[in-house]
């Protein structure tokens, strides 16, 4: 009977430990917790949340990193749309292979293609086109496990080069990078997640008449999410974003806010969607009296992103 017990225990734990990387969030907490306690004789120690919270938070990314020799795609698609005037859209697809080489490390390549539609926009040169526009590197170092520690900490960093420019769609040479400290947490075990971003992103352009810019940008971010079922996670993101002229953050373009709700759905075993809907709900542009900053940004900004674990 001993023997019978302990199988029944165990077998949930297995099928936890199975499932791939970020989708292995619908194994049962009960499952987590039985195991161990049995193996530590009854000191009941809290285990991994089994929710991978990396893309369950819309723009903003958790710590998560994936485990050890896990391989994924991600196809990240990001909307950007209106200005305060004419008509403007413009899409960014970038696509990533990622490589998870230890627990708490991974690097991921990718190439981007750009779409940009504009039409009697002021300031801006009517445009349509759509072109493969760079390359990227990713870098993740996770720093703390929010298992082991009050919360989680990854830090990430992405050089590129493109060879168009998302925002008017015209060429250009264009060299960038961003850097972030990717923060969460777990308020509710296995139900309720909270993150916090800082972010910063600079570039050097160089147009068609050989002209150098630079420009930077800051952002801080914070989400929710909600664990719903085990299937889908729903949440609500505000981000503040602060745009630059020079490399340094150094005079002062204009700011905006923007808050819209996210989602993350687990489709199959291995495929995976998540995505937000941001509107800008405050900000100005840098001698702008006008109410939003749609200069420097759009009025409407969403992703939707999708995810398949080889």
């Amino acid at each position: 009977m001993a023997i019978l017990v302990a199988a029944a225990l165990a077998t949930p734990a297995v099928a936890a430990e199975e499932l791939p990387g970020w989708l292995s969030y619908t194994a049962a907490p009960s499952a987590r917790v039985a195991v161990p306690a049995l193996e530590q004789g009854g000191a009941a120690k809290a285990d991994h949340d089994d929710v991978d919270t990396e893309h369950i938070f819309g723009f903003s990314m958790g710590s998560d990193i994936g485990k050890k020799g896990e391989i994924e795609l991600e196809i990240e698609n990001v909307g950007r749309f209106g200005r305060r005037f004419g008509s403007y859209t413009g899409v960014g697809v970038l696509s990533q292979f990622k490589f998870t080489l230890t627990d708490n490390f991974r690097v991921a390549p990718g190439v981007s293609f750009a779409s940009t539609q504009i039409s009697g926009v002021p300031g801006m040169i009517d445009n349509r086109r759509n072109a493969i526009a760079g390359a990227s590197m990713e870098f993740r170092y996770k720093v703390l496990d929010r298992d082991e520690m009050p919360f989680g900490l990854t830090l990430h960093a992405a050089p590129g080069w493109n060879r168009v420019d998302e925002l008017t769609g015209f060429d250009a040479q264009i060299y960038g990078t961003e850097f972030a400290a990717l923060m969460d947490k777990e308020l509710i075990r296995g139900t309720l997640f909270a993150a916090f971003n800082l972010w910063y992103s600079g570039g050097a352009s160089r147009d068609l008449a050989n002209t150098w810019s630079h420009d930077s940008e800051f952002a801080v971010q914070g989400a929710l999410s909600y664990k719903l079922n085990p299937t889908l996670i729903v949440g609500v993101e505000a981000r503040y974003v602060r745009a630059y002229e020079g490399l340094g953050l150094d005079r002062f373009s204009g700011d905006a806010v923007y808050v819209g709700p996210t989602f993350s759905a687990h489709l199959t075993e291995k495929i995976g969607l998540s995505g937000t809907w941001s509107t800008q709900v405050a900000g100005q542009a840098c001698n702008d009296p006008r109410h939003l900053d749609l200069d420097d940004f759009e009025r409407h900004q969403a992703m939707l992103r999708f995810n398949y674990l080889f």
